[in-house]
């Protein structure tokens, strides 16, 4: 500190002044302690680079992987619902499965208002598969009806979709996706070429557009067929397991329009008011929400145990502050003896540490949270594990620090 400085008179302009001095010189001494000591600063940094780098790593997998998920759930439509049968447990054990029925088909369809494009949808098990000539596809074979395409927003690349007189009419006919069309070896334009489709032959009439993949797995490995064409190949002995979907007509309504469905389908049900629901109506949004806590639940879980890495390097940087308090303690000394006070001591070895923990990554893809969390709790672990040694080194007394050696 200048002469002038220390003769001022004490008042908040030059406190202030003075702790912007103390200030640079901590940063001028930490950056001059890095310069000196590249190796040690280096080996300092090298855990907490590993545990920042994996924790941003894994959080930017999950958020990646959560996104993927959220884009396909979002061409699914905000005002969609799905009706689906739901067993218990207990009753799965013992054999019995719940199926939602023709009757509930029509019930919701002409009982409720403010909804639009009820469309059943069924995944009929037939024998055979779906094949053509030599070549065979594990396609799933989707019966369903012309709605279906406005309730999951997927439409045709070439040709048309099912239509309400195939569905009536029961007729072979069939939609591709591009992925059991590439499986078949059918050329890109593959309209009026004929496919067997458990054991019976289709026509094919359209070839739906492309969706990519999600979780690594195809989402156009399908094929759909009418509704009715698919109850008749199943037979009566093999009924499906029939899903109600259908569109919301206001994006305000669908908790009422979900509550209301609920309602009507418990007294169709004959369900008591103390009996849980043998059916469950999900919304895109339910379904989201759902994969978002599950996401959530595992980025905190992975980073907290990635997490331990940081600790380790926290450990680390104890050892070396360690070593170099002990290299210091003359120096420390000698600034203590100069009038340097505790507090200045200690800013200056946390300000060493504090340049020490500067790792940067570039965040592509990464949320602004991921990085600032992980490189904020890399400098706390750092502070932490530097106050010890700073601490014990403020405390010395001038005479004891003069006299190591």
């Amino acid at each position: 500190m200048n002469e002038a400085m220390r003769d001022a008179p004490i008042d908040e302009g030059n406190r202030l002044q003075a702790f912007w001095y103390a200030l640079q010189e901590c940063l001028r001494s930490a950056l001059g302690s890095i310069r000196s000591h590249r190796m040690r600063s280096f080996l300092t940094m090298l855990g907490v680079i590993i545990g920042v780098a994996s924790v941003i790593c894994i959080v930017s997998l999950l958020q990646g992987l959560t996104r993927s998920v959220m884009n396909e759930f979002q061409g699914f439509g905000g005002n969609a619902l799905q009706i689906q049968a739901e067993t218990s447990r207990e009753d799965w054990l013992i054999g019995k499965y719940n199926m939602l029925k023709p009757a509930d088909l029509e019930l919701v369809k002409y009982r409720i208002a403010g909804i639009s494009n009820v469309t059943p949808m069924a995944f009929p098990t037939l024998p055979g598969g779906v094949r053509q000539g030599g070549n065979t596809s594990a396609a799933q074979v989707v019966a369903s009806t012309s709605w279906y395409q406005l309730v999951n927003q997927a439409y045709p690349r070439i040709g048309r979709f099912i239509t309400t007189s195939d569905n009536d009419s029961r007729r072979r006919v069939v939609v591709l996706g591009d992925k059991a069309r590439t499986d078949l070896k059918l050329p890109e334009n593959p309209l009026g070429t004929f496919i067997q489709v458990g054991g019976e032959w289709f026509k094919i009439v359209g070839v739906m557009e492309a969706r990519g993949e999600m979780f690594g797995q195809s989402l156009d490995n399908y094929v759909v067929i009418p509704y009715e064409t698919g109850r008749a190949l199943a037979g009566p002995d093999r009924p499906p397991n029939m899903v109600i979907l259908l569109t919301v007509d206001n994006l305000d309504a669908v908790n009422d329009v979900t509550s209301r469905i609920t309602a009507l389908m418990r007294r169709a049900h004959k369900i008591g008011l103390k009996d849980r629901d043998d059916f469950k109506v999900q919304t895109s949004q339910s379904i989201t929400e759902t994969i978002q806590r599950v996401s959530s639940t595992i980025t905190v879980v992975i980073s907290a145990v990635v997490g331990i890495s940081l600790l380790v390097g926290g450990v680390g940087i104890m050892n070396i502050m360690l070593v170099s308090v002990t290299e210091r303690t003359r120096e420390i000394g000698i600034a203590k003896a100069l009038g340097a006070p505790r507090s200045f001591i200690l800013g200056w070895l946390l300000g060493i540490v504090a340049a020490k923990m500067i790792p940067h990554f570039p965040p592509p893809a990464v949320p602004w949270w991921a990085v600032v969390g992980a490189t904020g709790f890399s400098a706390l672990v750092g502070m932490l594990f530097g106050i010890l040694p700073a601490r014990r080194a403020a405390n010395l007394a001038p005479i004891d620090a003069l006299r190591h050696e």
